[in-house]
């Protein structure tokens, strides 16, 4: 369920999202967003966050991230899994160095602790699981 969107966060995604249907099917950066809305980049930045958070779902218009193209709606099928492959390889890194640079000395320093054992336990069945999304 989306979280509940804040007023000015709406608002800041309304002027983004205005931006991006406007110069669609092209994308545009974020220094074109903050030219085209007028919002400071932080603004252009929860405006985006409320894009992914609420509307994007609400009008069923997955929005995107291209060094290329900047942000932009693809009607793309093929886009969308490309970038989402792309999150989900980010989000693999992160979790392999948290788990061998954090849970893997910690469970070498104590082998018996139970939590450290549960995180390792849940979190290579997730390891694995983001390997598979992201070939």
């Amino acid at each position: 369920m989306p979280r509940a969107a804040r007023p000015l966060a709406k608002h800041y995604g309304d002027l983004v999202w205005a931006s991006l249907i406007e110069a669609r099917p092209a994308g545009l950066h974020t220094r074109q967003l903050v030219a085209a809305t007028r919002l400071k980049k932080s603004q252009v930045a929860r405006g985006i966050g409320h894009l992914r958070d609420v509307a994007a779902a609400e009008h069923l218009t997955p929005i995107i991230y291209t060094y290329k193209d900047g942000y932009v709606f693809s009607d793309e099928p093929a886009d969308w899994i490309e970038y989402e492959k792309k999150q989900f390889r980010q989000i693999l890194g992160r979790l392999t160095r948290v788990i061998t640079g954090t849970l893997d000395p910690h469970l070498a320093r104590c082998p018996e602790d139970e939590w450290a054992q549960l995180a390792v336990a849940q979190l290579t069945g997730v390891r694995a699981t983001l390997a598979q999304l992201s070939k």
